[in-house]
Protein backbone atom coordinates (compact mmCIF):
# COMPACT_ATOMS: atom_id res chain seq x y z
CA UNK A 1 0.00 0.00 0.00
CA UNK A 2 1.23 3.60 -0.72
CA UNK A 3 1.98 5.56 2.10
CA UNK A 4 0.07 9.35 1.75
CA UNK A 5 2.38 11.89 0.80
CA UNK A 6 3.80 14.93 3.64
CA UNK A 7 2.31 17.95 3.09
CA UNK A 8 5.23 20.48 1.61
CA UNK A 9 5.72 22.98 3.88
CA UNK A 10 5.27 26.35 1.90
CA UNK A 11 7.01 29.78 2.84
CA UNK A 12 4.06 30.68 4.87
CA UNK A 13 4.53 27.87 7.13
CA UNK A 14 8.54 28.20 6.68
CA UNK A 15 8.38 31.47 8.24
CA UNK A 16 5.27 31.08 10.67
CA UNK A 17 7.58 28.54 12.21
CA UNK A 18 10.68 30.99 11.76
CA UNK A 19 8.69 33.90 13.36
CA UNK A 20 7.27 31.63 16.25
CA UNK A 21 9.77 30.40 17.27
CA UNK A 22 12.15 33.68 17.32
CA UNK A 23 9.09 35.18 20.33
CA UNK A 24 8.86 32.23 22.25
CA UNK A 25 12.84 31.94 22.19
CA UNK A 26 12.96 35.14 23.50
CA UNK A 27 15.01 36.72 20.42
CA UNK A 28 11.78 38.85 19.50
CA UNK A 29 11.13 40.24 23.00
CA UNK A 30 7.48 41.22 24.00
CA UNK A 31 6.39 45.38 23.13
CA UNK A 32 9.40 44.56 20.58
CA UNK A 33 8.58 45.96 16.51
CA UNK A 34 9.45 43.79 13.54
CA UNK A 35 9.96 45.89 10.39
CA UNK A 36 8.55 43.07 8.29
CA UNK A 37 10.91 44.01 5.25
CA UNK A 38 14.04 43.27 7.25
CA UNK A 39 12.56 39.86 8.10
CA UNK A 40 11.69 38.71 5.13
CA UNK A 41 15.13 39.40 3.63
CA UNK A 42 16.69 37.58 6.49
CA UNK A 43 14.32 34.79 5.90
CA UNK A 44 14.87 34.45 2.31
CA UNK A 45 11.21 35.10 1.20
CA UNK A 46 9.35 38.13 -0.05
CA UNK A 47 6.80 40.14 2.37
CA UNK A 48 3.46 38.25 0.89
CA UNK A 49 4.06 34.66 2.53
CA UNK A 50 5.54 36.72 5.86
CA UNK A 51 2.39 38.75 5.90
CA UNK A 52 0.63 35.80 5.78
CA UNK A 53 2.79 33.73 8.44
CA UNK A 54 1.86 37.18 10.70
CA UNK A 55 -1.53 36.84 10.07
CA UNK A 56 -1.81 33.62 11.88
CA UNK A 57 0.21 34.60 14.61
CA UNK A 58 -1.83 37.18 15.19
CA UNK A 59 -4.61 35.10 15.56
CA UNK A 60 -2.84 33.03 18.24
CA UNK A 61 -2.12 36.54 19.98
CA UNK A 62 1.51 36.77 19.72
CA UNK A 63 1.92 40.00 17.23
CA UNK A 64 -0.53 43.23 16.03
CA UNK A 65 -0.50 44.05 13.10
CA UNK A 66 -0.87 47.48 11.63
CA UNK A 67 -2.17 49.36 8.50
CA UNK A 68 1.91 49.73 7.53
CA UNK A 69 4.95 47.75 6.82
CA UNK A 70 5.40 46.61 10.76
CA UNK A 71 4.22 44.47 13.43
CA UNK A 72 4.43 44.26 16.93
CA UNK A 73 5.03 41.33 19.18
CA UNK A 74 2.33 41.75 22.14
CA UNK A 75 3.06 42.70 25.24
CA UNK A 76 2.61 40.63 28.41
CA UNK A 77 -0.66 40.91 30.49
CA UNK A 78 -1.26 40.31 33.68
CA UNK A 79 -5.00 39.65 32.61
CA UNK A 80 -4.27 37.19 29.82
CA UNK A 81 -2.01 34.96 32.08
CA UNK A 82 -4.33 35.01 34.75
CA UNK A 83 -7.61 34.02 32.27
CA UNK A 84 -4.76 31.18 30.77
CA UNK A 85 -3.87 29.98 34.56
CA UNK A 86 -7.61 29.58 35.52
CA UNK A 87 -8.18 27.80 32.07
CA UNK A 88 -5.69 25.20 32.69
CA UNK A 89 -6.74 24.76 37.00
CA UNK A 90 -9.68 23.05 35.03
CA UNK A 91 -8.62 21.41 31.50
CA UNK A 92 -5.12 19.95 32.77
CA UNK A 93 -6.35 17.93 35.77
CA UNK A 94 -9.30 16.58 33.16
CA UNK A 95 -6.62 15.72 30.84
CA UNK A 96 -4.46 13.90 33.35
CA UNK A 97 -7.60 12.27 35.11
CA UNK A 98 -8.90 11.10 31.41
CA UNK A 99 -5.10 9.83 30.44
CA UNK A 100 -5.12 7.90 33.70
CA UNK A 101 -8.44 6.36 32.33
CA UNK A 102 -7.68 5.96 28.63
CA UNK A 103 -3.95 5.43 27.93
CA UNK A 104 -3.06 3.10 25.67
CA UNK A 105 0.62 1.00 25.54
CA UNK A 106 1.63 3.23 22.69
CA UNK A 107 0.22 6.62 25.23
CA UNK A 108 2.80 5.23 27.72
CA UNK A 109 5.85 4.45 25.97
CA UNK A 110 5.74 8.21 24.58
CA UNK A 111 5.24 9.22 27.99
CA UNK A 112 7.96 7.77 29.23
CA UNK A 113 10.38 8.63 26.24
CA UNK A 114 9.22 12.11 27.19
CA UNK A 115 10.20 11.94 30.66
CA UNK A 116 14.07 10.68 29.55
CA UNK A 117 16.02 14.18 29.89
CA UNK A 118 13.33 16.00 31.04
CA UNK A 119 14.59 18.47 33.91
CA UNK A 120 12.81 21.76 34.99
CA UNK A 121 13.80 24.78 33.13
CA UNK A 122 16.55 26.91 34.14
CA UNK A 123 16.78 30.69 33.67
CA UNK A 124 17.52 31.52 30.33
CA UNK A 125 15.98 28.07 28.39
CA UNK A 126 16.48 27.78 25.05
CA UNK A 127 13.92 26.63 22.78
CA UNK A 128 14.37 23.13 22.60
CA UNK A 129 14.06 23.20 26.79
CA UNK A 130 10.39 25.07 26.06
CA UNK A 131 9.63 22.03 23.45
CA UNK A 132 10.42 19.02 25.34
CA UNK A 133 8.37 20.67 28.55
CA UNK A 134 5.81 20.45 25.59
CA UNK A 135 6.01 16.92 24.06
CA UNK A 136 5.85 16.16 27.72
CA UNK A 137 2.71 17.24 28.68
CA UNK A 138 1.29 17.03 25.18
CA UNK A 139 1.82 13.15 25.56
CA UNK A 140 -0.10 13.49 28.33
CA UNK A 141 -2.96 15.66 26.74
CA UNK A 142 -2.95 13.29 23.97
CA UNK A 143 -3.26 10.19 26.56
CA UNK A 144 -7.04 11.68 27.78
CA UNK A 145 -8.06 10.53 23.89
CA UNK A 146 -10.90 14.07 23.68
CA UNK A 147 -9.36 16.14 20.89
CA UNK A 148 -11.21 18.90 21.77
CA UNK A 149 -9.57 19.53 25.00
CA UNK A 150 -6.33 18.58 23.32
CA UNK A 151 -7.06 21.02 20.74
CA UNK A 152 -8.02 23.45 23.63
CA UNK A 153 -4.86 22.75 25.52
CA UNK A 154 -2.34 22.97 22.88
CA UNK A 155 -3.52 26.65 21.93
CA UNK A 156 -3.11 27.45 25.78
CA UNK A 157 0.28 25.99 25.88
CA UNK A 158 1.25 28.47 22.75
CA UNK A 159 -0.03 31.27 24.76
CA UNK A 160 1.42 30.60 27.81
CA UNK A 161 5.50 29.76 26.55
CA UNK A 162 6.23 33.52 26.68
CA UNK A 163 4.78 34.13 30.73
CA UNK A 164 7.09 31.01 31.83
CA UNK A 165 9.93 32.75 30.30
CA UNK A 166 9.14 35.47 31.94
CA UNK A 167 8.84 33.92 35.46
CA UNK A 168 12.80 32.44 34.81
CA UNK A 169 14.03 35.76 34.66
CA UNK A 170 13.57 35.44 38.67
CA UNK A 171 15.63 32.33 39.58
CA UNK A 172 13.42 30.06 41.32
CA UNK A 173 16.04 27.96 43.12
CA UNK A 174 17.38 24.47 43.19
CA UNK A 175 14.30 23.34 45.60
CA UNK A 176 11.46 24.85 43.66
CA UNK A 177 13.34 22.25 40.48
CA UNK A 178 13.82 19.49 42.09
CA UNK A 179 9.94 19.74 43.03
CA UNK A 180 9.20 20.32 39.58
CA UNK A 181 10.98 17.34 38.78
CA UNK A 182 9.45 15.09 40.92
CA UNK A 183 6.02 16.32 39.68
CA UNK A 184 7.08 15.38 36.22
CA UNK A 185 7.71 11.66 37.50
CA UNK A 186 5.06 11.19 39.75
CA UNK A 187 2.16 12.63 37.92
CA UNK A 188 3.65 10.19 34.82
CA UNK A 189 3.94 7.08 37.47
CA UNK A 190 0.04 7.77 38.32
CA UNK A 191 -0.82 8.01 34.51
CA UNK A 192 0.67 4.35 34.05
CA UNK A 193 -0.63 3.21 36.94
CA UNK A 194 -4.10 3.75 35.77
CA UNK A 195 -4.72 6.26 38.96
CA UNK A 196 -7.04 9.09 37.84
CA UNK A 197 -7.54 11.12 41.36
CA UNK A 198 -4.24 10.91 42.02
CA UNK A 199 -2.99 11.85 38.05
CA UNK A 200 -5.62 14.99 38.99
CA UNK A 201 -4.27 15.54 42.11
CA UNK A 202 -0.50 15.82 41.17
CA UNK A 203 -1.54 17.83 37.80
CA UNK A 204 -3.51 20.35 39.88
CA UNK A 205 -0.19 21.38 42.54
CA UNK A 206 1.73 20.90 39.18
CA UNK A 207 -0.18 24.32 37.75
CA UNK A 208 -0.65 26.07 40.78
CA UNK A 209 3.34 26.06 41.69
CA UNK A 210 4.14 26.51 37.92
CA UNK A 211 5.76 29.05 36.22
CA UNK A 212 2.64 30.77 35.06
CA UNK A 213 1.46 31.47 38.64
CA UNK A 214 4.65 33.03 39.61
CA UNK A 215 4.47 34.96 36.43
CA UNK A 216 1.13 36.12 37.41
CA UNK A 217 2.33 37.64 40.59
CA UNK A 218 5.43 39.56 38.62
CA UNK A 219 3.38 40.88 36.70
CA UNK A 220 1.08 42.56 39.28
CA UNK A 221 3.40 43.48 41.04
Amino acid sequence: MTEPATPLMTKSDVAYDKVREKILSGEFPPGSVINQATLARTIGISTTPLREALRRLKAEGLVELGAHRDAKVTELKAEENRDLLEMRRSLDPLAASLAAQRRTKDDIAEIRASLEGLWAMPGDPDYEHLLHHRRYHRAIYRASHNELLIETLEGLWDKADRYRRFALEVDRGPEARAKKDEEHRTLADAIIAGDSEGAAAVMTEHINTSLAAQATRRLRS
